[in-house]
């Protein structure tokens, strides 16, 4: 069968890459091995391009490195969100008996990767692009697209956990995908880009910190 891939990057990333060696992860060799019997007809990359930060002045670098890396993958295409950055006071867990009961911090997350994950599985499934979707994720608010194109359109949608077993997404669970695949360390290691590639820009080397 004819396979589309919608890869929710930061939920990839939190689940199994960060703090590991293979954040280099070829994307396209990584979805091979999870359908082995199928067809990758396309893969979908949804993410937001971080900003510099105090404690990592060089992951905006690293991150350029990567997307234009997965670039040269003929077959991929890199969806882009945003980040919105916050200054908000929040409460103290233990807070003092005397003394502030909040503390300002820096609230960022990641906005539109979801929603766009959503509108392009459902998209893509109206337009019968695909004869079966996977979808790398453990999101529950994609549950609701997954379920309708499931048994609503009749078009199989397999969910690939990128976190461990035990914190699988009830909501997924219960939106009965087609079938459930686990990332696993060892598909990680194997499936790695090479530490150089070649695109129209020139050379692309492999971060030393990844």
């Amino acid at each position: 069968m004819l396979v589309n891939v919608y890869v929710d990057g930061f939920n990839l990333y939190y689940g199994c890459l960060k703090g590991t060696p293979y954040k280099w992860l070829d994307l396209d060799a990584l979805t091979r091995r999870l359908e082995p019997r199928h067809q990758i007809n396309r893969i979908r990359y949804f993410t937001a391009q971080i900003s510099p930060r105090p404690n990592d002045p060089h992951g905006h670098n690293r991150q350029q490195y990567y997307l234009r890396a997965l670039a040269t993958i003929p077959h991929l295409a890199i969806h882009l969100g945003r980040f919105q950055q916050t200054t908000k006071r929040m409460p103290l867990a233990n807070p003092p008996t005397y003394g502030p009961r909040t503390v300002q911090v820096i609230k960022t997350e990641e906005k539109g990767s979801d929603v766009n994950l959503a509108t392009h599985l459902l998209a893509d499934a109206f337009r019968r692009d695909f004869e079966a979707a996977l979808v790398i994720t453990n999101d529950a608010d994609l549950a609701e697209p997954i379920r309708l194109v499931c048994h609503e359109l009749e078009l199989p949608v397999g969910v690939a956990n990128p976190h461990r077993p035990y914190k699988r997404s009830i909501a997924l669970e219960r939106a009965h995908p087609t079938y459930f695949r686990q990332i696993r360390e060892s598909a990680l290691r194997s499936c790695q880009l090479p530490d150089t590639i070649h695109d129209s820009n020139g050379e692309i080397r492999r971060p030393i910190k990844w």
